[in-house]
């Protein structure tokens, strides 16, 4: 299995959005990090699987929740840009990748 790193911006989305259900539901925050773990445990197993939307981006659509997983394939591991909510702001995170490769 490959090694996935989170943005740092991507975690902080992934956390709030926990809080965020977990606030307004008790146990679904729990199960929307369930739900990210399975999905990046399956990206690093089948990274080339999931839709190119930009290249070189790829785009895992969880179920159950209104979010994607953006991310890139490196030489050695999986790099998640976003936990981006599929309703807001479309392409948000492409900043972030500008300082990835600086």
């Amino acid at each position: 299995m490959t090694t996935i790193i989170f943005d740092p911006d991507a975690k902080n989305e992934f956390l709030q959005s926990i809080a965020y259900y977990e606030e307004n539901k008790p146990g679904l925050g729990r199960q929307f990090k369930q739900t990210v773990e399975l999905a990046t445990r399956d990206i690093a197993d089948h990274p080339l699987r999931y839709r190119t939307i930009r290249p070189p981006f790829k785009r895992y659509l969880l179920q159950k929740f209104p979010f994607s997983i953006i991310y890139t394939i490196e030489p050695d591991h999986i790099y998640i840009v976003a936990i981006a909510h599929t309703r807001r702001k479309p392409d948000y995170w492409l900043d972030r990748t500008k300082s990835q490769s600086e």
